[in-house]
């Protein structure tokens, strides 16, 4: 029987449209993954993007509360999509940009004419300079929760380049950060937008150099080897706070902080109340006081009057151990071989971050609380802030591993777990083996 050529040619047509990758743009992911590792020398948390045409590989150092995507333009940016956001454009307005301005060492990435600007900033060192706003291509795996899938890209993704002064202090081979703050632009906002996802995040950092934890863009499942627990389901919640004033080294007045801030009421060790000057912990009209995450901070930091009273209260509930010479930057250190071991880590009173009421918990075991700084030596992992900082207490990057943190942007709360090792399970665990 014979076929006609019209035929044929349809045939040919449906086999190209669902065989051809380029044409299946309308996939539209559920969910992003990145993977994050953990740098040695600087306790920093690193995740990689792909950006740019050709995509170029970008290790970029992550920042809860950074307000955007920002990566150094001065050395080696080369790309044929980016495009710099000109003055009073929609990306300016998105961007709630307040300068415009020009560069008369241009045209290039970075330095072009009549084109807002914002400023990247090292929170880190807590630096700043101005910045050229502008779009390019960034390129991440999507995932459904227990494994990566096929790569995605948003095609105009908004950041601002920095200058190479700004990478000091940064990890090594770092090109820039990733902010995942409470704005319009930051990399979580934007990806959300992109493909239509729940306005939603989760961070699960990883303690070891040598393996990766994770960083979910989107809801869960957010599934964990060996038993592809489904942690999104076992989940404690918060509010998050939003504090009206900004806590960002450079900002425009009148602007709110980016940062992750939630409401602890009280400490407790053991199950006792520690005695805390509690009008440090809520914000006040100045935007100082309480208490925010930051991933960006190696350690948990708290104002002097509180860092005291903790620390006495934990050296009071284990009075038998035998204290050694401080290791800075913590005063409390003690003989390692004194305590005992458990699933969660060493064998020390717990710590109890109380929240909206005494039902809800965080709670930071010995893995969290408890630094090993030598074979001998384990000290108690709290820094003093001083005085008078901006912040009464800044739960650290140390203090949040193998904890699962979502943020909830579009019902402004706080899902947590409190320790993964209690399951049986760390945030090394997600199978980054790709079923794509």
């Amino acid at each position: 029987m014979a076929v006609s050529s019209k035929f044929l040619l349809f045939t040919a047509l449906l086999f190209f449209l669902f065989a051809s990758p380029s044409l299946q743009a309308s996939f539209r992911p559920k969910a992003l993954v990145l993977p994050v590792s953990k740098d040695a020398s600087t306790n920093q948390y690193v995740t990689q993007i792909k950006q740019r045409t050709p995509l170029v590989p970008v290790k970029l150092t992550l920042d809860l509360g950074g307000e955007f995507l920002w990566v150094d333009c001065d050395q080696g940016y080369v790309s044929s999509s980016y495009m710099p956001a000109r003055c009073n454009s929609a990306q300016c307005s998105l961007a709630r940009s307040k300068s415009c301005g020009s560069c008369f060492d241009g045209p290039k990435p970075g330095c072009n004419n009549n084109t807002c600007g914002l400023p990247p900033a090292n929170t880190v060192t807590r630096t700043a300079t101005g910045g050229e706003v502008a779009q390019d291509v960034v390129s991440v795996q999507s995932t459904n929760g227990k494994n990566p899938g096929q790569v995605v890209s948003v095609p105009k993704f908004l950041f601002t380049c920095g200058s190479t002064f700004l990478l000091e202090g940064l990890a090594s081979g770092v090109k820039g950060m990733a902010g995942l703050g409470r704005t319009k632009i930051s990399m979580s906002s934007q990806f959300a937008a992109a493909f239509s996802f729940h306005r939603k995040f989760a961070v699960c950092l990883s303690s070891s150099s040598s393996s990766n934890g994770v960083v979910f863009f989107g809801d869960g499942p957010y599934a964990f080897l060996p038993n592809n627990i489904d942690i999104s389901q076992s989940l404690i919640y918060t509010p998050l706070i939003l504090n009206p004033v900004s806590t960002a080294p450079a900002y425009f007045e009148g602007e709110p902080s980016a940062d992750y801030f939630i409401g602890v009421k009280g400490i407790k060790i053991n199950g006792k109340a520690v005695q805390l000057n509690n009008t440090l912990l809520s914000i006040n009209k100045e935007g100082h006081g309480g208490t925010k995450i930051s991933t960006v901070t190696p350690y948990t930091v708290m104002e002097t009057s509180i860092y005291r009273a903790v620390v006495n209260a934990f050296i009071k509930a284990i009075s038998q151990i035998p204290r050694v010479p401080a290791v800075a930057p913590f005063s409390a250190c003690f003989k390692a071989k004194s305590f005992g071991s458990t699933r969660v880590g060493p064998a020390v009173p717990q710590i109890d971050l109380v929240l909206q009421s005494k039902d809800v918990i965080w709670t930071i075991f010995g893995a969290n609380s408890m630094v090993q700084v030598s074979n001998d030596v384990l000290c108690l992992g709290f820094v003093d802030g001083g005085l008078e900082p901006t912040t009464s207490i800044v739960i650290g990057g140390y203090q949040i591993e193998h904890n699962l943190l979502q943020f909830d942007l579009a019902t402004s709360r706080l899902g947590f777990t409190s320790s993964l090792l209690f399951r049986q399970t760390t945030c090394s665990n997600f199978n980054f083996t790709s079923t794509a």
